[in-house]
């Protein structure tokens, strides 16, 4: 069937199998392991990337990146503010540790959008 969701575990390639998996709500376990689809023992060892492999991440990085800025360009002030908006619930609750990646993260999606301002067309839509 079309609408039919592939299975994770079906997948040949265990690289393929961890990605699939990447998609959380926020919580520590994957979406799918939640769901039921995959049991803890099922989950597949993850290898250390080699430095080709981070080569290559970095340039897919960079390039989402500007796919990203070059979106934000084109966005509304409301997408805009809701993006701006969704920085923020990366942070920590208040009372919790901050995190540095977790921080960075979050600034990071704010330096996007403003990036983005420099490439916005100047005249009102």
């Amino acid at each position: 069937m079309p609408d039919e969701k592939p299975n994770p575990a079906d997948a040949a390639d265990p690289r393929e199998a961890f990605v699939s998996r990447w998609e959380t709500d926020g919580s520590t376990e994957p979406v799918n392991l939640q769901r039921g689809l995959l049991s803890s023992a099922e989950l597949p060892a993850v290898t250390e990337l080699s430095n080709t492999e981070l080569v290559h991440l970095r340039i897919r990085v960079i390039a989402l990146e500007n796919m990203v800025i070059s979106l934000l360009a084109l966005a509304s002030k409301e997408q805009l503010d809701l993006a701006r908006e969704l920085a923020t619930y990366i942070f920590p609750r208040p009372g919790f540790t901050q995190h540095p990646l977790t921080v960075r993260a979050a600034h990071q999606m704010i330096d996007l959008i403003e990036r983005a301002q420099h490439f916005k067309d100047p005249s009102p839509t």
